[in-house]
């Protein structure tokens, strides 16, 4: 099959997510008159907003950031997890927004894990059981659907099962016993509401019943139609969820997601659609400045930079808790590029926060024994106890700041070209994509 007429490019984040991958996904789908977004991993849990000159605004979490745009296809791959009622919530909401034909646009991969009721209650349950130890889950589902899968194989729910209601009824209510058998009666009242879902023998038939019109919209797709759709002339944006930081194997466990973020998972869904290897331009998103939202290492988080850098699509409540903002840092800059794996060139997103909220720019770390980190060792691949030496060492450093601060965007740019050896192609200024403006050639 050839794919000679077929563009392919993949935007990867770079930091702990929030850097403008729905922004650039946007950007690139109206630019390249992409005709599909394939989404190669995360689930539900991703929040990628676009904002349009318009007026509209969106939250993109399950389809592709390019849905604004007449025709664009939403490809769920096969490691992408599939929340169907969150689907069909978030079909609705776009409706309204004047896209009425989301559903009809979607595919998804027969092979993709499904999302329940019951991996969200748990899910939830287990986060609390933490304690002061939390991970730093979103609540939806995502990680226990993935840790269900590997533990119980045999349990695990594929989109495609969900077209056989008797073995999908059969799983999801071996699921829901395996779950409750987990955990024991608290007091707490969130508690018993989560618990009571596992409990309830009723709840299987009534979730296969209303998830009946996202299947009739978008029945599981099989390798042969996906193949056909990647291979399609035109052009073909890969949409990353979450940032490389926050990588399953690369990020600083267990504050991570189960979610590879990498050059690697992207080319892994050509290979497996039987595409080979065509061409491909892989871009890093990066904000002008860090975030994060909820638990984990942040060096260079500054309280002071939440009053002077206001997040409109971000909130402290909720399960993720805090959304905290720091200081441009080279240290993890560096770090996720090598995480992430070869690539092209970087984009950049919230460049008009430099000039007026006295940015720092981070080119090391001094540890607790007084010596200097300006890099962070790339341990061998799903190396756990590696990922969590580099978190408690995270933990424990304190930033070096560089005697002068970030005085404008073109002192930003050549400190991120000089610490990453990558040109910053793309910058934008505001949260439409008429703002963005090209930087280097």
């Amino acid at each position: 099959m050839s794919t000679g007429a077929t563009r392919y490019l993949s935007l990867l984040g770079l930091g702990f997510g929030d850097c403008g991958k729905g922004l650039y996904t946007d950007h690139f789908c109206a630019a390249l008159r992409a005709h599909t977004v394939v989404r190669f991993n995360g689930g539900a849990q991703a929040g990628h907003n676009v904002v349009r000159a318009d007026g509209r605004h969106h939250t993109f979490s399950q389809f592709g950031a390019g849905s604004f745009e007449p025709g664009v296809a939403t490809l769920l791959a096969s490691a992408v997890v599939v929340h169907p009622t969150a689907l069909l919530v978030e079909a609705a909401v776009l409706r309204d927004k004047g896209v009425p034909d989301a559903l009809a646009r979607l595919r998804i991969d027969a092979r993709c894990r499904v999302t329940t009721p019951f991996h969200q209650a748990a899910g939830r349950l287990r986060e609390w059981a933490r304690g002061d130890a939390a991970h730093g889950s979103c609540g939806v589902g995502v990680g226990e659907t993935v840790r269900q899968a590997l533990a119980a194989p045999g349990l695990a729910l594929r989109y495609g099962d969900l077209l056989r209601p008797a073995l999908a009824f059969e799983k999801l209510e071996a699921l829901r016993l395996a779950l409750l058998r987990e955990f024991t009666p608290r007091p707490d009242p969130d508690w018993q509401r989560e618990q009571a879902l596992l409990a309830d023998a009723s709840l299987s038939q009534r979730w296969l019943a209303a998830i009946e019109p996202c299947l009739r919209a978008a029945p599981p797709t099989g390798i042969e139609a996906i193949a056909e759709q990647l291979a399609r002339p035109g052009a073909v944006v890969f949409e990353g969820a979450q940032g490389v930081l926050l990588d399953e194997w690369r990020g600083f466990h267990p504050h991570t997601s189960w979610s590879t973020v990498s050059t690697a998972a992207v080319e892994a869904v050509l290979r497996d659609a039987g595409l080979g290897a065509p061409p491909m331009r892989h871009l890093g998103v990066l904000r002008s400045y860090l975030t994060r939202h909820g638990a984990g290492p942040l060096p260079t988080h500054d309280p002071a930079l939440a009053a002077r850098l206001p997040e409109p699509h971000n909130a402290d409540a909720g399960w993720q808790g805090a959304f905290r903002r720091g200081h441009p840092d080279a240290v993890l800059l560096r770090y996720a590029i090598a995480a992430a794996g070869p690539l092209d060139g970087l984009v950049a997103s919230h460049l008009d926060a430099i000039g007026h909220a006295g940015l720092r720019w981070c080119e090391g770390y001094r540890d607790a024994d007084g010596e200097t980190i300006a890099q962070l060792a790339l341990g061998p691949k799903a190396d756990l106890d590696h990922q969590q030496r580099l978190t408690r060492l995270l933990e424990r450093v304190r930033p070096i700041y560089s005697e002068a601060g970030v005085a404008n965007t073109r002192d930003w740019l050549e400190r991120v070209e000089a610490a990453s050896g990558l040109r910053v192609q793309w910058g934008s200024h505001g949260p439409t994509r008429d703002t963005l403006e090209a930087l280097r050639p």
